[in-house]
């Protein structure tokens, strides 16, 4: 073999690695990885709840018997309402008025836990229905994600445990309010004002519910002078009292 021919080989040699590289990048490209036998993805919270997916069940939505998406399913997601259903249409969102980060008197739970913490912490409520910081937690977590009717249940399960929780009472109103059972609302925000005077929130979404969603101004009025008197420096109470007074010019 002359000195041309052994060029001409070895070039062949080398051009025919470099398209076998090629083609194997290409393919990797275009192909799912494949896994290990026993090797699977970890579906995190967020996942399991995305298109429409429930995790696991956490009890019954709405109180109606119909099982509604776990707390852990539905993490950062909007909350289901009675039989799943979202929150109502012109509902402010996350607060209790939706004014600009205006209070709604809900505690922090944990919206990204791990779907097996939720259900561990669901089984262990089922089994031990007076462990009233387990139902606590649970509510907290249902209400994180706007879960009401599931978060309205926890919540009137832990307040026959702890009655005088003023905060606890005052998320139970927030739940009825976000479910429109207003009355209803206004009745835990009301026994909140008997039991724990100063607790201004409760106050605050009684307010919300006379001159926002049923639009009592004169009701809303008199229940705004008693905020004002105990909070006079609290920015979201200013700017709920100019709200009030736009939505009643605008009729």
């Amino acid at each position: 073999m002359n000195r041309d021919n052994l060029l001409f080989a070895t070039i062949g040699v080398l051009l025919g690695f470099i398209a076998g590289y090629l083609m194997h990048e290409v393919m990797v490209a275009r192909q799912p990885l494949r896994r290990l036998p026993g090797e699977g993805g970890v579906v995190t919270a967020d996942q399991a709840g995305a298109g429409g997916q429930p995790g696991a069940p956490d009890g019954a939505g709405g109180g109606g018997g119909e099982p509604a998406a776990d707390a852990a399913a539905q993490a950062g997601q909007a909350g289901a309402g009675p039989e799943g259903q979202g929150a109502p249409q012109g509902t402010p969102q996350g607060t209790a008025s939706g004014l600009g980060g205006a209070p709604g008197g809900g505690a922090p739970g944990a919206p990204g836990a791990p779907m097996a913490e939720v259900q561990k912490l669901r089984d262990y409520v089922a089994s031990h229905p007076k462990d009233a910081d387990a139902v606590l937690k649970l509510a907290n977590m249902n209400f994180d994600i706007r879960n009401w009717g599931r978060a309205r249940d926890l919540y009137s399960q832990y307040l026959g445990l702890r009655d005088s929780d003023a905060d606890a009472r005052t998320d139970l109103g927030v739940c009825f309010r976000e479910l429109r059972q207003y009355d209803s609302a206004l009745d835990q925000f009301r026994h909140v004002e008997s039991i724990a005077p100063t607790h201004w929130k409760a106050l605050f979404d009684e307010v919300v519910v006379l001159g926002i969603d049923l639009k009592q101004f004169d009701a809303a009025d008199k229940a705004m002078a008693r905020l004002k008197a105990l909070v006079p420096a609290e920015p979201e109470v200013a700017q709920l009292a100019s709200e009030l007074q736009r939505r009643r010019a605008a009729g």
